[in-house]
């Protein structure tokens, strides 16, 4: 989009906020003269008709661009002082009566910052804030005394009383924040080939080469092949969406910038990008998981079982990088954050690391690792099949009966994921203004 439409949509989204005062700093600045004639225009409508106040701060406009503000406050420096304070209307006549018309065909503006900055050479700021003072300056300070000695409304009635009041913190309900961010999640996604090519494509390849290394393991293989299957198994789906933390930390900072002029929640704007992001990274390592299964050979009465394990941890480590995502300041640190926590859980799994050799003090890292209740529900299912199935489970440490405590514990580590990922969204990388 241009310059002229990219001011345009940030003049919208105060609009969208139902903000009561509007504050432009230059908003007219490097567009050119006829986008900035818009961009006033559309200054101009929102404060006839919607009731906001509007303080621009505009240096050097067409008289075209001028003619459509009510009222000038016109400064100086050295330090800022006023020289004019009126309507837009009367400044002309106003520097006639000071003893400097306006030239023929010449811009007043230009005429006017000419008058009124120190050192160049028609520069007359001195008189003009001696002016200001004897002639302008008593009213105003008349017209401040009197509306301080009456009682007007309050500023909630005045917010009351405005055409389009915003209702609370949000310009909007959160069913509707939620309705609008869905649907633009849902167009920028559909825009974005890699936003759709990340999560569904590449597991889809990566479950191709994994079936093709490991095609018929489970039956011309050993048990210790077997485990080996499904340590790769779990490994792709425990790394399967760390690819989406750059694009997640990059929607942040728009979110983050959004959200501080309280366009919508951080709970929106997550919920929203969970009802998009996380279905087609579900799908994705669905069918990561199912097509590494028909590879593998194994029993189809297995299939229902380990494709609810597989799923249920990639719904831990998708929650898990989205709180990454939510605290890491770029990409490259939250790699760096995620990579260690990754590598822990992969080691307790129960098989490269076991519970039998794990030393005592590193022991209770089973009890929230989400690899090793995986792996030890697969080796339950699958291990008495082969030969000395049942001595390795017993060597390793497997227990029976565990599998409900696992399914609870990685709910639970879902959950404080989510929250806490809320939290941070909250809380950090706020927008410094």
């Amino acid at each position: 989009i241009s310059g002229g439409q990219r001011r345009r949509v940030t003049l919208a989204r105060g609009v969208a906020a139902r903000a009561s005062i509007m504050f432009c700093d230059e908003p007219t600045s490097g567009l050119s003269a006829t986008d900035a004639e818009l961009c006033i225009k559309a200054l101009r409508a929102i404060a006839s008709r919607l009731g906001v106040l509007i303080l621009v701060v505009i240096h050097q406009p067409r008289i075209e661009v001028a003619q459509l503000f009510d009222t000038l406050l016109m400064l100086t420096s050295n330090p800022g002082r006023m020289t004019y304070l009126g309507p837009m209307a009367s400044v002309v006549t106003y520097m006639e009566a000071c003893g400097c018309p306006v030239p023929e065909y010449v811009n007043p503006t230009d005429y006017f910052l000419d008058l009124t900055t120190p050192g160049l050479k028609l520069d007359a700021s001195e008189h003009f804030v001696d002016t200001f003072r004897k002639t302008l300056k008593p009213g105003i300070c008349e017209m401040v005394g009197r509306a301080c000695g009456s009682k007007g409304l309050t500023i909630r009635e005045m917010l009351q009383a405005m055409p389009v009041a915003r209702p609370g913190k949000y310009a909007a309900p959160f069913t509707t924040q939620f309705t609008q961010l869905l649907r633009r999640k849902l167009a920028i996604t559909m825009r974005n080939p890699l936003a759709i090519g990340l999560p569904l494509v590449l597991p889809v390849a990566m479950a191709i080469i994994v079936g093709t290394v490991f095609l018929d393991i489970a039956g011309k293989g050993s048990i210790k092949d077997v485990i080996s299957f499904l340590f790769v198994l779990m490994t792709g789906l425990c790394f399967g969406g760390i690819q989406l933390m750059p694009i997640q930390i990059e929607e942040r900072g728009f979110m983050k910038y959004e959200t501080s002029e309280a366009l919508y929640s951080e709970l929106a704007s997550a919920l929203a990008s969970f009802c998009v992001d996380v279905p087609l990274s579900f799908i994705g390592a669905a069918y990561q998981a199912l097509i590494i299964f028909a590879f593998s050979g194994l029993d189809s009465e297995y299939l229902e079982e380990v494709f609810f394990w597989c799923m249920l941890l990639f719904i831990v480590y998708d929650s898990f990088y989205s709180v990454v995502a939510a605290f890491a300041e770029d990409a490259q640190q939250a790699q760096a954050l995620a990579t260690p926590i990754i590598s822990i859980f992969m080691l307790f799994n129960g098989f490269v690391v076991s519970k039998t050799s794990a030393p005592s003090w590193l022991r209770w890292i089973f009890l929230f690792s989400p690899n090793g209740y995986v792996m030890q529900a697969f080796m339950e299912r699958i291990g008495p099949r082969y030969p000395g199935g049942d001595f390795l489970l017993q060597r390793l440490g497997y227990v029976d009966g565990e599998n409900m405590q696992g399914i609870a514990i990685m709910l639970c580590m879902t959950a404080l994921f989510r929250v806490l990922q809320l939290v941070l969204l909250r809380k950090l990388h706020n927008v410094q203004k």
